[in-house]
């Protein structure tokens, strides 16, 4: 999630439980917890564009690293004389804020290694985006009130309400599986595998991608209920695996490690951009919905001094509120009925 939200969630968390005792300073312990663990992004190296990718969400976001993040969030107030008596809340107001972290960015799609360093897997619900607009101002309105009045209830309430959200988006994420199905069904592909993931700020509309055989079929689908469920089609793009690289790229060792450390960053998903081939992007994120443009990816140089070049479009990444809210709103066009069962 951005900053901003991990920074409201670990002040809510820490004003609800140590309000009371470390009043109106509760909430700044619990917000450094909360945005500490996104210093892993500090990790990076020129001469190795991958490790950035490779580290960041890494064992500052595993639950085993949680005592360890809150005692660092608690330096600054415990390098000074006067905090010291009261070490205890202050270190469990940030450690509580830091625990929230992770957490909450395993609801998204991006993948956290909340199991470090018991299991290298990338934890990721695929829930909600990093961008949650109702999330955020759900928690920033609650932390007001709470802060102002002195009273744990508004805070409370709010993280009570950012659960029903998020718990709403997991319910929807399932229901959208069924329509996925029935789509896949009505083209007759048998699906090797499958995901889900939701669009920015909104728990009804969902991005799905599915495997049959070799290619990737991504569709747009508004998931309401009944009747009123439709879905947009998408693109297809083939599915690359290493020995889909050149003769030149895999003979060069440093080529293929890098692309077996970028296909294990994007649980496999990964197929060359429909406008630059050379591009091998993540294909769980697209520029656009009508084609495969990938927001990043790698490009592969093999046989040079540095062989992998970071493609980064995070830049050109722009939402189009008012076609989104179309989308959500049903006044969508292009969306057409579910397939019957």
């Amino acid at each position: 999630m951005d900053p901003l939200t991990h920074a409201l969630l670990g002040a809510s968390a820490a004003q609800v439980a140590f309000g009371p005792r470390l009043g109106r300073q509760a909430w700044l312990l619990g917000a450094v917890g909360g945005v500490l663990p996104d210093a892993d992004i500090l990790i990076r190296s020129s001469a190795d564009p991958l490790l950035a990718i490779q580290y960041h969400r890494h064992f500052t976001h595993a639950l085993a690293f949680i005592p360890v993040g809150g005692i660092v969030a608690a330096t600054p107030w415990l390098a000074q004389q006067r905090y010291r008596p009261n070490w205890r809340p202050i270190v469990a107001a940030t450690t509580i804020g830091y625990a929230t972290h992770a957490l909450l960015d395993a609801c998204t799609n991006y993948g956290t290694h909340l199991l470090w360093p018991f299991s290298p897997l990338r934890v990721a619900w695929h829930w909600i985006t990093t961008i949650g607009p109702l999330l955020t101002l759900m928690l920033l309105i609650g932390l007001v009130f709470a802060v102002r009045r002195r009273s744990r209830f508004p805070a409370a309430l709010a993280l009570l309400l950012s659960l029903v959200y998020i718990g709403t988006a997991a319910w929807q994420r399932e229901r959208a599986f069924e329509v996925q199905l029935r789509i896949a069904a009505a083209r007759g592909h048998p699906v090797d595998r499958a995901e889900m993931f939701p669009t920015v700020g909104n728990p009804l509309l969902w991005r799905s991608v599915y495997q049959s055989g070799q290619t990737l079929y991504t569709d747009r689908l508004r998931v309401v209920g009944g009747d009123r469920t439709r879905w947009q089609p998408g693109s297809t793009v083939d599915v690359l695996v290493e020995h889909d690289l050149s003769p030149q790229a895999l003979a060069d060792d440093r080529v293929r490690r890098d692309f077996a450390r970028f296909s294990y960053f994007s649980a496999g998903w990964v197929a060359r951009a429909g406008a630059d081939p050379t591009v091998i992007g993540d294909a769980r994120y697209s520029l656009r919905t009508d084609g495969f443009e990938p927001i990043w990816g790698v490009r592969f140089h093999p046989g040079t001094a540095a062989p992998t070049e970071w493609v980064d479009r995070t830049a050109s990444n722009r939402v189009p509120i008012s076609e989104l809210w179309r989308e959500i709103s049903g006044s969508a066009v292009s969306y057409r009925p579910v397939p019957d069962r």
